[in-house]
């Protein structure tokens, strides 16, 4: 009778179970009896677990047991805290924490050695935490669509990073430390505050895609000039007014784009003073040839 009862008790928590709200990949998992471990997926380079768009709003505790794991995908959330337990994930090389509503992140992000790709775009942040940078082997760093308006200065020991995105934030000025990043090939600033550009910007010689669209930049540098390697210069939807006469020296710029998925000279939608707009529109040629002739003759 007792042995009865309790299957009709099980039947009907399972019942219970089908018509609820359905579970998290995750919970279910684990209240099959499932091992954490076998949420894992092994592919040929990186031990991966997937847990985007759970309606999580804190991790799970488990989390921070998977020792293995290397790529670890928490995005599209509604995180508000990372806690101090991601240092244990000392493996990790790729993180992405995109779409959350994280106000910080924890300094034990500093243990993950090992990390090469960070995404913490689209959340709340205001800072980012010095610790960062004892992440030597970062190459990849996405601080997107956050609120952030500094840098530490420790972010120059990042001296791997070859791409950073801090496209809409509130930056008023380029932070002097991005200057010392030397191996930087992609750098976005768009939709910030910048009204300038320092004279600094020469120290990346490595950097191929510049982009500082939708900010209130009114001239670009003539030290910009002599990055030998641009092949995007993104300056769209600013004040500029006048482009300096050795521009003509980025030869790797192939056109006037127009085109944002584009290679070359985007200058679209700035004050520009006469003669230049009617120049701009003969093409990328005619440009070059008109400042190389006013600085001839200058």
């Amino acid at each position: 009778m007792g042995s009865e009862h309790s299957k009709n008790e099980e039947r009907r928590s399972m019942v219970f179970l089908r018509k609820g709200p359905k579970l998290p990949a995750w919970e279910d998992a684990l209240l099959a009896g499932k091992e954490p471990k076998s949420l894992l997926k092994r592919g040929l380079r990186y031990v991966s677990l997937s847990l985007i768009m759970k309606g999580m709003t804190s991790t799970p505790d488990f989390l921070w047991g998977l020792h293995e794991v290397q790529k670890l995908n928490l995005s599209r959330n509604q995180l508000v805290v990372i806690p101090p337990s991601l240092g244990k994930l000392d493996r990790l090389v790729v993180l992405n924490l995109g779409g959350n509503c994280l106000k910080c992140l924890p300094k034990e992000i500093g243990l993950l050695r090992n990390l090469k790709v960070l995404f913490v775009n689209m959340n709340c942040l205001k800072e980012v935490p010095a610790e960062l940078s004892l992440c030597r082997k970062l190459e990849v760093l996405s601080l997107s669509h956050n609120c952030i308006s500094q840098l530490p200065l420790s972010f120059t020991d990042l001296t791997s990073l070859r791409k950073l995105n801090l496209s809409n934030n509130r930056f008023v000025q380029i932070p002097l430390c991005i200057f010392a990043l030397r191996s930087l090939d992609f750098l976005h600033l768009g939709s910030n505050k910048l009204e300038n550009i320092a004279e600094s910007i020469q120290y990346l010689v490595n950097l191929q895609i510049f982009i500082v669209e939708n900010n209130n930049i009114r001239s670009l540098p003539r030290s910009l000039c002599y990055i030998s390697t641009l092949e995007l210069l993104n300056a769209d939807y600013n004040a500029i007014q006048t482009l300096p006469d050795e521009l003509y020296l980025l030869r790797r710029l192939r056109r006037i784009a127009w085109n944002p998925m584009d290679n070359g000279l985007h200058i679209a939608h700035n004050p520009l003073a006469r003669p230049l707009p009617e120049v701009v529109e003969g093409g990328l040629d005619v440009l070059f040839n008109y400042l190389r002739d006013k600085k001839e003759r200058n």
